[in-house]
């Protein structure tokens, strides 16, 4: 009989960054080797290139608690602010740039994304949008997919914290995420499939490998995935968080739902399985409104304001929230809720400059100086 173990529930965090030019505020399409060997200097191998030049993606290491994740992330976006300046460029974590377009950006200059440009064409040189992928160390393959299956519920929640991507192409789109319309043109995205083991997810996969669809599972991009590269379940249907403070709140969620959810299943239970027709209507809302909006209760069978949801949420995830000693990364999700998100930030920044009489090109430069703001801040201790 198999014996799952408890899982150590590590944490690492993968935030990807838009470079900006200081000056004009838009992407900077062609960054000079210089700019990169500079990036490289500050961070070395944690700092690696996305499929775009104008984009750069880096990684914490393997951390105990999601506070040090966090503080790793702060002195990580320092450094690399420190090493962009002298090259006229700044970091903004956001999931879309305000204005800038995508078919100016340049793709990078390697073999990888070569591949990937040849297969997916227009949709891959659309992709300016950026994510934050959340790992959790669960090494137990099987209880990883059971996992998997039960938080997939939970993940419309995750993403309404997270929004930061309202503006495409110099205007307001409507969503808090646009970058989830943009994500969702590619292949293999969206919510997994239900699997009943390890065994028979991987045969799902050795399927699309054997036919020469993909090469390994990396090319399988749900918005949760059992990682390619270590025992690790990855969230990844959030958009990037402006605000570090704000990313690690997301990422204390994450984490204490899975705590959660094993919890519960040491007292047979577990939580309760809907389609994902249901789940994905409220990915919809969660994109469209976020925070501000309202999610279906599929218990309750009525929708409920996202505020009242997550105090619901933080009361019940409080015991694991202090087991895993992330119980005040967890309250700060009650300030994002109360101050909006980044995306909210960001509406409010581009109206306040209109309504100053701004022109439309000056009130996006506004926002793109404030999220860049943003992004370098520090939080307060």
């Amino acid at each position: 009989m198999h014996v799952i173990t408890r899982p150590a529930l590590s944490i690492g965090i993968e935030e990807e960054y838009l470079l900006v030019d200081r000056e004009t505020r838009n992407l900077v399409s062609d960054p000079d080797v210089a700019l990169w060997e500079s990036a490289h200097e500050a961070l070395g191998a944690k700092a690696m290139p996305e499929f775009l030049r104008a984009q750069l993606e880096v990684a914490t290491g393997v951390h105990s608690s999601v506070a040090d994740a966090g503080k790793e992330l702060v002195e990580m976006r320092a450094s690399l602010n420190n090493a962009l300046e002298k090259h006229g460029a700044a970091l903004m974590a956001a999931s879309t740039h305000p204005f800038a377009l995508w078919w100016e950006q340049q793709p990078t200059d390697k073999d990888r994304y070569k591949v990937m440009a040849e297969d997916l064409g227009m949709i891959a040189r659309r992709m300016v949008i950026c994510g934050m992928h959340v790992h959790a160390g669960i090494e137990d393959a099987d209880l990883r997919i059971d996992l998997m299956n039960q938080v997939r519920y939970m993940l419309p929640h995750l993403l309404s914290l997270s929004t930061s991507s309202p503006f495409w192409g110099s205007r307001l789109t409507g969503l808090k995420s646009y970058r989830i319309s943009t994500f969702r043109t590619m292949p293999r995205t969206g919510l997994p499939d239900e699997f009943v083991s390890w065994s028979e997810y991987q045969r799902h996969v050795d399927v699309l490998v054997r036919a020469r669809i993909i090469e390994d599972s990396s090319k399988i991009w749900w918005d949760i995935r059992p990682s390619s590269r270590f025992p690790t379940l990855e969230m990844r249907i959030t958009d990037v968080c402006t605000k570090v403070e704000d990313a690690c709140a997301v990422a204390a969620t994450y984490v204490c739902l899975l705590h959660m959810l094993y919890r519960l299943r040491l007292n047979n239970q577990r939580w309760r399985q809907y389609a994902p027709m249901l789940i994905s209507e409220n990915i919809w809302r969660a994109q469209r409104y976020g925070v501000e909006g309202t999610l279906m209760d599929y218990g309750k069978g009525n929708l409920v304001s996202y505020s009242d949801l997550a105090e619901e949420m933080i009361e019940m995830l409080q015991p694991d929230a202090e087991e895993l000693g992330c119980w005040p990364e967890l309250q700060r999700v009650r300030t994002i809720v109360e101050d909006g998100t980044s995306a909210d930030r960001q509406i409010e920044t581009y109206r306040t400059a209109l309504a100053s009489g701004a022109s439309n090109e000056e009130a996006l430069k506004t926002v793109v100086d404030q999220l860049i703001a943003d992004t370098a801040a520090v939080p307060a201790t």
